[in-house]
């Protein structure tokens, strides 16, 4: 279980195929203190710390992660949100987040908006259903707020804290994130079909 802050911004090493999926080796100072077998969120989707050596970690992403994820995209030097599973006793600072990625959206926008920026996210049809105006959304990993809605998308006010400490400031029209909609949302509608 994640909140969707994100702890750092790690750079990726190596992204090698193997076998459908990828393994991945991630620079990460600050997160690479993790054990073997610990879960980190990494842009979101939730993988399992295969090595460690105190300044990069490593992962394997199997091929139903791929398929679902941006992870399968990444190469060398790119920047990945980070985030450990939630300890006990931790503050709860965003939202309920699994790292268990529904989908993928593309960005239409992100726009300036005042210190902020406005992002516009595209959402497939069977994902937007999940939202709602002030809900939560986590994007590559970020817990946020839903501003608004529009026919097929979200828009959500960055804060300038945000823009600088995750991956979200560099995104462009056309990037693709990974998204998880919210828990509560999907539990609801499958006891309002039971």
């Amino acid at each position: 279980m994640f909140t969707g802050i994100v702890r750092e911004r790690g750079r990726v090493v190596s992204a090698e195929s193997n076998g459908g999926g990828v393994h991945l080796r991630i620079a990460a100072p600050e997160t690479a203190g993790a054990a073997l077998g610990d879960s980190i969120a990494v842009s979101g989707c939730c993988l399992t710390v295969t090595a460690a050596d105190g300044e990069t970690l490593e992962f394997d992403a199997v091929p139903e992660t791929i398929a679902r994820t941006t992870l399968g995209g990444l190469e060398p030097g790119a920047e990945v949100n980070l985030e450990p599973a939630l300890r006990a006793g931790e503050p709860l600072g965003g939202h309920f987040v699994q790292g268990h990625v529904d989908g993928r959206a593309r960005v239409q926008a992100l726009e300036r908006e005042g210190e902020g920026s406005r992002l516009r996210l595209q959402l497939p049809p069977e994902l937007h259903r999940y939202c709602v105006e002030k809900g939560s959304l986590a994007v590559d990993g970020v817990s946020l707020t839903i501003a608004a809605l529009y026919e097929g998308g979200v828009e959500i006010a960055l804060v300038p804290f945000t823009l600088e400490h995750t991956t979200l400031g560099a995104l462009a029209p056309g990037d693709e994130v990974n998204v998880e909609v919210d828990l509560l949302a999907k539990y609801a509608e499958r006891l309002g079909s039971a």
